[in-house]
């Protein structure tokens, strides 16, 4: 007997069928959308020479086996630089796509309003979810869909069970009074950020959009606390010195060392005793600084060395803190990899990595940020994406953090407004090859004259891929002998208001790649030199970088010296 279904029956088994269909057809679409995803990933004072792929000293300890291997699947930037090398300038740089002088975040104590947050706003135009995660250091609310970020201690956050502020909350940032509105989250903080990026990645985004994430790592900044479990990760290895450590040679000027080297136990701080105000042994071997991160941490090891034991013995505890660091990065940038493999997202997900800026480990005896010295200066940078670059490209095409913001806004399918200062190079990610009218230098400048117990002096210079001019000015961005001059002490912490010696380096980086002889009084330079000179002129006009008219101050030292 044949079973006949009535038309009413079939008709609405075939409209079910349909639309299981539809649905499975919409889920792929949803699960592959047209725009590429993108993962900017920035560690704060991750350095070039902390990687395998940039062939430094410290390559052959493979400290970062993830983070090379997404570089050699793409493209990696070997002239690659910050404009200001200071956490919250380069970080307004970036947000921004201005110099510092434009968006008006020169020092520590600066702030991006909400609105002035470009490259997130342009994003969002485009279609894009946006999420930030981890440090900000901005501020002012952030301008993107989600955020849950360090806000206390002025936003720079603890490496041990921080406190984040997530969208949604009260915000008030630096305030840690009552009215304060966060969540405090137990454990390491490079482990926590990745734990809220997965879980905004798998529960809280909207999977119909294509998603902007920018994942922000604390570590490897100072205090370098690491998490427990790298304890002993080389602990018995013995770490590769830069013969600068000992021997500064050539490098510098009267400048960074005063006449005879009557400044150079205050000015630049360091790994050996010379820094009589602050030098890493006096953190590494005190009680407060070192048993926060390990109890039973024998704190009188260098007692009774001598200085270059001492140094020697501090340089290597203090690279082994840092690396321990980097390890904790780069092991959950592994994490975010897995989870992009499992979820079918990692062939269509544009994944970007960075540091804020450079940063000295060890090189001239110097430790943290701010030179113009290229260990400071230069960031890692390189991109992975299948789809558009080839893997195993390295270019020396100079682009620097002012770059990134039309860049990104390009890869996503926009254009930069014309208010952004950079440029994007997005045609060099795709061929690997500079355009024909591609920039050949990168402008340089650190307002915060002798900030901190670091003290630098204030300076600017010009870097092209061959030579490097720098001149040091030595006078804060304000005249502090105006008794109406606003300035910046309380977050600059300064122990000193002296102004430092006006002076010129140059370095033939093709001769010279370790900055060990200022040749800038080598009369086989001259004419270099003053070709540098006048782009260092036309740079700082067309940047909006001059001082004539906000700073005469400044622009007094620079006309006394400029034919120095």
């Amino acid at each position: 007997m044949i079973q006949r279904f009535p038309f009413k029956k079939t008709l609405i088994m075939g409209m079910l069928f349909y639309t299981v269909l539809s649905c499975k057809s919409n889920k792929a679409e949803i699960a592959t959308p047209k725009q590429p995803n993108i993962i900017y990933i920035m560690s704060d004072d991750h350095t070039t020479q902390a990687f395998g792929v940039y062939g430094s000293r410290l390559a052959s300890l493979n400290p970062t086996p993830t983070l090379d291997k997404i570089a050699n699947e793409g493209i990696i930037f070997d002239n690659c630089f910050v404009t200001n090398s200071i956490c919250t300038p380069s970080r307004a740089t970036i947000i921004t796509g201005q110099y510092s002088q434009t968006n008006g975040v020169i020092d520590l104590e600066g702030e991006v309003a909400t609105k002035n947050q470009y490259l997130p706003e342009e994003i969002k135009k485009l279609g894009y979810q946006t999420a930030l995660v981890g440090k900000w250091h901005l501020t002012h609310k952030p301008n993107f869909d989600y955020y849950n970020i360090f806000t206390q201690h002025h936003q720079q956050g603890s490496y041990f069970d921080p406190y984040l502020t997530e969208s949604g909350m009260h915000y008030e940032p630096f305030n840690e009074s009552p009215g304060y509105e966060g969540k405090q989250y137990k454990g390491h903080s490079s482990d926590i950020i990745t734990d809220i990026s997965l879980d905004w990645l798998k529960n809280k985004r909207d999977k119909s959009k294509p998603f902007f994430l920018m994942h922000q790592f604390k570590a490897p900044h100072d205090d370098f606390e690491y998490a427990p479990r790298y304890k002993d990760y080389l602990e018995n290895i013995e770490i590769p010195e830069p013969e600068s450590l000992y021997n500064n040679a050539g490098n510098g000027s009267i400048a960074t060392r005063g006449v005879n080297d009557s400044l150079t136990h205050i000015i630049g701080s360091s790994v050996s005793k010379r820094n009589t105000i602050r030098n890493m042994g006096m953190r590494i071997w005190s009680d407060e600084y070192t048993k926060r991160n390990n109890p039973n941490f024998d704190t009188h090891q260098a007692d009774g060395l001598s200085d270059q034991e001492y140094t020697h013995k501090t340089y290597q505890e203090y690279l082994k803190r840092y690396l321990r660091c980097v390890k904790g990065v780069d092991d959950n940038v592994a994490r975010i990899i897995d989870y992009l493999k499992k979820e079918g997202l990692y062939e269509n997900t544009i994944i970007v990595y960075t540091g804020d800026q450079g940063f000295m480990l060890g090189e001239h005896d110097y430790i943290d940020k701010r030179w113009m010295y290229d260990e400071s200066m230069r960031m890692p940078f390189f991109v992975r994406y299948p789809n558009k670059i080839k893997a195993g490209t390295r270019t020396d095409a100079i682009i620097n953090n002012v770059d990134f913001a039309p860049t990104l806004i390009e890869l996503a399918g926009g254009t930069a407004p014309k208010k952004m200062q950079g440029h994007s190079f997005k045609s060099i990610l795709e061929t690997g090859k500079e355009p024909k009218e591609w920039q050949q230098s990168t402008y340089y400048r650190y307002w915060m004259h002798m900030a901190h117990a670091h003290a630098n002096p204030a300076h600017f210079g010009i870097r092209t891929k061959q030579y490097k001019l720098i001149f040091f000015y030595g006078k804060y961005w304000v005249d502090t002998k105006d008794p109406n001059a606003k300035w910046n002490k309380k977050s600059w912490g300064n122990r000193f208001t002296m102004d430092t010696p006006a002076a010129w380096e140059f370095y033939d980086l093709s001769k010279d790649p370790k900055e060990m002889n200022n040749a800038y009084k080598d009369p086989k330079y001259k004419n270099i030199i003053a070709d540098l000179k006048e782009q260092l002129i036309a740079k700082r006009n067309e940047l909006n970088e001059e001082d004539g008219d906000k700073y005469p101050h400044i622009q007094k030292v620079i006309d006394a010296h400029w034919n120095d």
